[in-house]
């Protein structure tokens, strides 16, 4: 569609575009034609891991470190050998939505983990004094 006919089609209209005619332009641009299924069997589907490690602009060692993933199981992940179970989806969702929650929630469980450790070393006979 020409910008002529397109500022032409806006002035006549005195609000929005109702749903049909939304669907109407779509489906008259040629650059927006809808997917064909023989499209759809040809894209190769992005594992959803690797979008979030990339929009946080971290490696995969980063994001496997700091989120706690072994990290051929991340590659796994991102290059479709495997794809996550329920559990390692729903935590992934986790860290697409709060990353910086997630990560600072794992560093504090670190902290609390070493010092636990520590004082169980203390109470232990020939632990550290």
């Amino acid at each position: 569609m020409s910008k002529a006919t397109t500022l032409a089609n806006s002035s006549k209209s005195s609000g929005p575009m109702t749903d049909e005619e939304i669907t109407r332009a779509a489906l008259a641009d040629p650059d927006a034609q809808p997917l064909t299924k023989e499209d759809l069997a040809r894209m190769k589907r992005v594992p959803r891991a690797k979008i979030i490690r990339q929009a946080l602009d971290l490696t995969q060692e980063e994001f496997a470190t700091r989120y706690r993933i072994p990290l051929g199981t991340l590659r796994d992940w991102e290059q479709g050998r495997s794809e996550p179970d329920l559990t390692a989806m729903a935590y992934l969702l986790v860290i697409g939505t709060e990353p910086d929650v997630v990560a600072r929630a794992l560093a504090e469980e670190r902290v609390a983990g070493r010092l636990n450790a520590y004082a169980a070393q203390k109470t232990q006979p020939g632990g550290p004094a």
